[in-house]
């Protein structure tokens, strides 16, 4: 603390984190270790940076060290560290000057790849190192790893688009790389201080060891070592670059602030092949056919990455383009892209591929059986979605036994990969593990991911025998066994490799840059003079912890548990609707990973002091013991409250959840914090007391219809201004809706929408029954949008159906939501059996509002499991499109509207935008999808007065721009709580889809 004391006063203007949640947010990353920060700083500028290093330098905090860090995305700890993170992600994270004249862009450190694309692809370029974790991982990270990715073998690597880097020493000298005139060089090695001594040491070691490093470094398009001796100097131009030093250094050298990257043109055209095989093995020894075909790159999957994607949502948006082939298991994929600027030269690279692949089926030759090509961009985009979620699906396998990386980046000689790969193969088969592999075959790197169980003590040691037996087959093939992702806490390995010469030769680089070994010690090398060790594989792992929790808790609460920290939820696009929290804090603590670590702590915590969650959400108290807890919950709360009780600080991040549920499909592993966050407040609010406005929101589904009986009354107090005045300063509630006037049920009266009662739909012919479509009713729209269900009636009626309004049953979601999980299990089990009384007659049942549509889907079966039974409330267009073929077609009109979905409706079902454009065109419409994330709404969780300014910043990220440029009476939007939010910050409210369709069907043609 002193030393951040220090760094404040010093003038550091970032922010700074103490908090022990903001800390295990920072203790993981996508490996199998864990290690708890100190605290976590994030700078500003490259002057905060500084300061970090200058302070530190005083002689009273020799002692401090530093772990820098970007997306987090490593998966072998690189970033983890008992000390001081400093984080650039947050606020160092912007485009500084793009160049297309001269080809090049000026970035910071902090900013995702993606968004850097984003920024370059008006100018018509792209920076090409294409990395699975391309939408969160950032450009300071890339560069820690010399991160490159598909297409490697004709974009190159990181290092090989840097032009110069701003570093940050850890002393807070500033750094300024380039590629320099040997001569230079030579005259700044003559100066003082730090940057003098890595020149020095530079110049010496590489003139010094030339040969040794020829000799050393293996040939390979990728050579990752950690610092790259063999192009710090070009010997042909005569020039010294440290920038390649920096490159591959794991934040042990210096803190990358930031960056001057040449760029590539876009392609003007391209072209996927999908070559499908009858076997993995037949893919990997038929890929270096494709390589000497030209191809730009060659990605390997094996049967198993793909059957998972096969099983995930994902595969909705692939499976037209990588279709089975009849009478053939295709057990494996070669993904072949040619990308060129020159159209002809791009077919005939194209057609002789196609002739090749023609004639080995014409021979049955290499296992080919069949291909598919498109040279549409959006298809292609679709095709690498769908392999890089895969990667991430590997973690999501049933069982304790999940596939983890640690030795996932193997390298060697194309050539000899498929060889390399049976001997793989055989090495996991021995120790009887279960694996998927996929890989860029072009450049001999193959991902293979073990599936242990890192809770089995056994098994931590075996990923130790795995590890040793991994290094020794990639030097036996003359490959590396971190030929991508770095080496962090394999570093351990580093001297065997190199040889005690030059990994001594490694370490005075390391004394140059960093002599006290503050910058992430331990990782690629210590200093020469030091007595530190390097990191080891048998570090500490998330698995140790996950131990203390006992089996049936861990089973019990899988939806945390089982995170691998894959950090996909940090997806800084705005128009996808993946964790809306985390998009407008900014804050890890905030995303579903870094739920998903709190919720593990704490259930770990608990179990430390000898309680079951599962049996305390179990407990039913008398009335005597329920009057003690409510006046000790008022005591905790109100009277001795704890400043540093780890539950609240559990809670607040709990509270800042959405539950959009846009995690549950999203993330690869499922993480699902809606169904574990209810679990959390439930648990929490045994022990302290609840808001007030817990209660008025949980409890709305029961006053709203008596509310509704006098909705002239009711709006008048509810919309008062004292009435607001006093629901902010009592309840937190603000901008609270107001009822439909007329109510649905006036509107009805000259409608034909029969009301009838469960028994006398009983009581109907088969004949009659066939015609009807039961309505489900929601207390939003039924009450406060009340239009949208009168249109929903007269809609079914004039597609030649009866439309039945339901009698109204709470459906339970705003229970849910705050966590009154008792009150919704009963909530749950009556509509239940309401729903399934009416399913058995084989009825349609159709709600109007995704979220709580998916609610009877989604959080009844949690609640319920078999006892939901089988009935299904469908939205409208699930139950609109089968009937599509009986229907009539109906003239193109002049009709055109702009769809803004519902973020749960997208979780969901990931075609709804395609469902309701066909739906549309077939009565005459045109709908534009409009991609956009939260609207900031989500429910209640807008009109709360704590969450004011996010809900409104959501809005204004994703929403108020496209809502701007579409005219008001073509916004249609499927979700009343994004209707609210539009009407409240624009002052009109979009129509729900139904409304647009009634028009077109009653509008003569």
């Amino acid at each position: 603390m002193a030393y951040l004391d220090a760094l404040k006063s010093a003038g550091f203007s970032g922010d700074i984190e103490t908090s022990y949640s903001a800390r295990l947010s920072l203790a993981t990353d996508n490996s199998v270790y864990q290690q708890l920060p100190q605290a976590a700083v994030f700078p500003r500028s490259v002057a905060d940076v500084q300061l970090v290093g200058q302070v530190a330098s005083r002689a009273d905090f020799k002692d401090v060290r530093f772990g820098p860090r970007g997306g987090g995305t490593g998966t072998n700890g690189q970033s983890l560290t008992p000390g001081l993170v400093v984080d650039l992600s947050r606020h160092m994270n912007q485009v500084l000057e793009v160049n297309p004249e001269q080809s090049w862009v000026r970035v910071q450190g902090g900013l995702v790849k993606d968004k850097l694309n984003d920024a370059l692809r008006p100018h018509g370029f792209f920076f090409a190192p294409d990395l699975s974790t391309s939408n969160r991982a950032t450009v300071g990270g890339m560069i820690n790893t010399d991160a490159s990715g598909q297409g490697s073998l004709v974009y190159g690597k990181t290092s090989d688009h840097l032009l110069a880097v701003t570093a940050v020493l850890a002393d807070g000298s500033l750094l300024e790389t380039k590629p320099v005139a040997l001569s230079e060089a030579e005259q700044l090695a003559q100066g003082e201080g730090s940057v003098a001594a890595v020149y020095r040491q530079v110049l010496a070691t590489c003139t010094e060891q030339q040969q040794r490093i020829d000799d050393t470094f293996p040939p390979l398009n990728r050579f990752l070592t950690g610092y790259d001796l063999k192009h710090a100097i070009d010997w042909q131009q005569q020039q010294v670059d440290l920038g390649r030093l920096i490159a591959g250094s794991e934040g042990s050298l210096a803190f990358v602030c930031e960056a001057k990257f040449n760029i590539t043109p876009l392609p003007k055209i391209r072209t996927l092949v999908n070559v499908k095989y009858d076997g993995f093995e037949a893919a990997l020894r038929n890929a270096p056919s494709m390589v000497e075909a030209n191809a730009t790159s060659v990605e390997t999957v094996d049967s198993k990455v793909l059957n998972l994607a096969r099983q995930d949502v994902v595969w909705h948006s692939v499976s037209d383009l990588i279709e089975d082939v009849p009478g053939h298991d295709m057990q494996g994929l070669n993904m072949v892209e040619y990308a060129d600027q020159d159209e002809a030269e791009h077919q005939v690279k194209v057609d002789a591929l196609i002739a090749k692949l023609d004639d080995m089926m014409a021979r049955q030759q290499a296992g080919v059986i069949g291909y598919q090509l498109t040279s549409d961009l959006a298809s292609i985009n679709r095709i690498y979605g769908m392999r890089k979620k895969a990667v991430g699906l590997l973690g999501n396998t049933k069982g304790a036994r999940k596939p983890i990386a640690f030795a996932e980046d193997t390298c060697v000689p194309p050539e000899n990969l498929a060889d390399f790969i049976m001997e793989f193969r055989a090495l996991l088969d021995a120790h009887q593990l279960q694996y998927g592999m996929f890989g860029h075959v072009d450049a001999g790197v193959l991902h293979v991911r073990p599936a242990m169980d890192m809770c089995d003590p056994e098994q931590e040691v075996l990923l130790r025998t795995i590890s040793d037996q991994v290094v020794a087959l990639t030097a036996k093939y003359r490959g590396l066994m971190w030929g991508e992702h770095g080496k962090g806490y394999r570093s351990e390995y580093g001297p065997e490799f190199f040889g005690e010469t030059l990994f001594a030769e490694l370490r005075k680089i390391k004394a140059a840059f960093d002599p006290l070994n503050r910058m992430n010690p331990g990782k690629i090398a210590t200093p020469i003079d030091s007595d530190e060790i390097l990191v080891s594989v048998d570090a500490k792992k998330r698995g140790a912890y996950d131990r203390q929790i006992p089996v049936n808790v861990r089973d019990s609460f899988k939806q945390s548990v089982d995170c691998n920290g894959n950090g996909l939820c940090f997806n800084y696009d705005v128009t996808s609707p993946m964790c809306p929290s985390y998009k407008v804090t900014g804050d890890r603590r905030h995303s579903p990973k870094g739920r998903a670590g709190l919720m593990r702590e704490w259930l770990r915590q608990v179990a430390d002091l000898g309680q079951d969650p599962i049996a305390l959400e179990q407990q039913s108290n008398g009335l005597a013991e329920q009057a003690k807890a409510i006046f000790a919950k008022w005591k905790r709360t109100f009277i001795t409250p704890s400043e540093n009780d780890f539950n609240h600080e559990v809670m607040d991040a709990m509270k800042g959840c959405l539950a959009c549920k846009a995690c549950t499909t999203a993330c690869p592993i499922n993480v699902d914090v809606p169904t574990f966050r209810a679990r959390f407040m439930n648990l929490y609010y045994q022990r302290y007391q609840r808001p007030l406005r817990d209660y008025v929101i949980a409890t709305s589904e029961w006053y709203t219809p008596l509310m509704a009986k006098a909705p002239k009354l009711s709006n008048a107090i509810v919309g008062s201004s004292l009435t607001n005045w006093l629901g902010e300063k009592t309840i937190g509630m603000v901008d609270l809706p107001l009822l439909s006037v007329p109510t649905l049920k006036q509107r009805l009266q000259q409608n034909a929408a029969l009301a009838f009662e469960l028994d006398e739909i009983k009581s109907l012919t088969p004949e009659v029954r066939q015609q009807l479509v039961l309505i489900v009713q929601d207390p939003f729209t039924t009450y406060y949008d009340a239009q949208v269900v009168e249109a929903l009636v007269r809609f079914i009626s004039a597609m030649g159906k009866q439309p039945v309004l339901l009698p109204f049953k709470p459906n339970g979601k705003p229970q849910h939501i705050k966590g009154f999980l008792s009150a919704f299990a009963k909530t749950a089990a009556d509509s239940a059996a309401f729903l399934n009384e009416l399913h058995a007659l084989d009825l349609p049942m159709i709600g109007l509002d995704p979220a709580l549509v998916m609610t009877y889907r989604d959080e009844y079966q949690h609640a319920l499991g078999d006892a939901r039974g089988d009935f299904n409330v469908m939205l409208l267009q699930e139950w609109l499109l089968p009937q599509l073929a009986e229907l009539p077609v109906k003239e193109p009109s002049d009709s055109e509207y702009t769809l803004f979905a519902h973020c749960t409706e997208k979780a969901y079902l990931p075609t709804t935008h395609a469902d309701w454009q066909r739906i549309f065109s077939h009565f005459g419409g045109t709908l534009k999808p409009q991609s956009v994330g939260c609207c900031g709404m989500a429910g209640t969780y807008g009109h709360e007065a704590p969450n004011q300014t996010n809900s409104k910043d959501l809005y204004a990220m994703s929403w108020a721009e496209p809502m701007a440029t579409v005219p008001q009476q073509q916004v249609l939007s499927t979700g009343y709580s994004c209707r609210s939010q539009v009407k409240r910050l624009e002052g009109f409210k979009p129509k729900h889809p139904v409304e647009a369709l009634l028009e077109l069907v009653t509008t003569p043609s």
